[in-house]
């Protein structure tokens, strides 16, 4: 009723297809709407889509897929039932029956990790509906990547086929207690995500993936891009350590060291 007074970027009403497209609802009348009471099951859902973001440089775990973004000027979209629960005026265990009914209806994906972590939310069906662009699948790994978080190789990491870059990995140095099938899964996760950040040379099938030690730090690696063509190299460090016997190793990025190197470009 008050669309003119609220929007502030257009000045028509946007056309769209019969029975189908979508309509403006600006992000302050979401939020009072969900603070006059007890969020209904549709308050939520509309709540979450509102606050779905995609490939946004500002917001961690974007480049994955849509994710949940609650704007809080922290760019993590890291979130608990408990800060949903204060949000949506519901309890605990009703806030965690909400996302599992969401989540069983193939409305979301919670993505969630141990400790004090929390749970990331992606919305599934956003792209196909907002931008008529194939949906994406969400890699749990690849996540924690993005998030700066710890990755554990699954137990069935050692049965799993080869990656179809195992042949492009080169390992210089042994790493004690890490299998080379678990260092082909970290690897092909990291060039995974760095091909939905734009990183051509993660497509070409020519180049080399170089894992080699860096200094004598304990599990400090560093991994190396090749190009084939010998005109650009992207340099990380990797944190890889084994927790205990027979346990999966785990894998740290190092956002503060991301080198790109080439012609007089540097990142």
């Amino acid at each position: 009723m008050d669309w003119k007074s609220e929007n502030t970027v257009l000045s028509y009403s946007y056309p769209c297809k019969k029975d189908t497209g979508f309509f403006f609802f600006p992000v302050k009348k979401v939020h009072e709407l969900i603070s006059m009471g007890k969020s209904s099951e549709m308050d939520v859902l509309l709540d979450l889509w509102i606050h779905t973001v995609y490939n946004d440089t500002h917001v961690q775990g974007s480049e994955v897929g849509p994710v949940v973004y609650i704007r809080n000027h922290t760019g993590s979209p890291l979130t608990s039932y408990s800060e949903l629960a204060e949000r949506w005026g519901r309890s605990k265990a009703t806030t965690c029956r909400i996302i599992k009914k969401l989540e069983g209806l193939d409305y979301i994906s919670v993505i969630s990790f141990s400790g004090s972590h929390g749970s990331v939310i992606y919305l599934k069906n956003y792209l196909s509906t907002m931008f008529s662009l194939s949906d994406v699948l969400i890699d749990k790994e690849e996540v924690a990547l993005s998030l700066s978080l710890t990755v554990q190789v699954p137990d069935d990491a050692e049965t799993a086929p080869e990656p179809e870059i195992s042949e492009q990995i080169v390992v210089s140095d042994p790493i004690d207690g890490v299998p080379k099938t678990h260092i082909n899964f970290i690897i092909e996760k990291v060039a995974n995500l760095l091909e939905t950040q734009a990183l051509p040379c993660c497509r070409c099938r020519k180049a080399k993936y170089q894992l080699s030690k860096l200094s004598d730090c304990r599990g400090l690696y560093r991994f190396q891009i090749i190009c084939p063509f010998g005109d650009r190299t992207y340099q990380f460090e990797l944190r890889i350590r084994t927790n205990e016997p027979h346990t999966p190793p785990a894998l740290f990025r190092q956002t503060q060291t991301i080198e790109l190197k080439g012609g007089n470009s540097h990142v």
